[in-house]
């Protein structure tokens, strides 16, 4: 989250963010960098699908005019939904709004846990949710 928001308010080369901030925050835990490397990358290539998701749900509100963690805490949501299928949707959810308390607006969590949950009933009414591995119940 913090090298997406990094890059969305400085056009930094991602290259640069993510060894600065994910290298330096995640240090010698390789494991976690790839997959912060992999979310990054991810929600950089399927941004404008991430964007029409919440354009569509978002009827009431101005896109542009939305606090920009939470575009990027909704961008990472739907990405982890459609592209990671070994984290099931509550848990990209969760994680969305718990990132939400503690760095958005106050209504922020509310806001994302609303959009998110929307955005993966619709998803999974279209059969585009595959989720895999143990321990997974929801889609």
């Amino acid at each position: 989250m913090q090298v997406l928001y990094a890059y969305e308010i400085s056009r930094e080369p991602i290259e640069m963010l993510l060894e600065s901030i994910a290298g330096e925050e995640l240090g010698e835990n390789e494991e976690m960098y790839r997959f912060a490397q992999a979310l990054v990358y991810s929600v950089l290539n399927h941004r404008s699908e991430a964007d029409l998701l919440i354009r569509e749900k978002a009827q009431h509100w101005d896109f542009e005019r939305m606090a920009t963690m939470d575009r990027i805490l909704l961008r990472m949501g739907i990405v982890e939904f459609l592209y990671f299928p070994e984290i099931p949707t509550k848990v990209s959810i969760n994680e969305c709004v718990d990132i939400a308390k503690r760095f958005s607006t106050d209504q922020s969590s509310r806001f994302i846990n609303g959009m998110l949950d929307s955005i993966r009933n619709a998803l999974a009414g279209e059969n585009r949710i595959r989720k895999e591995g143990r321990g997974l119940i929801d889609r």
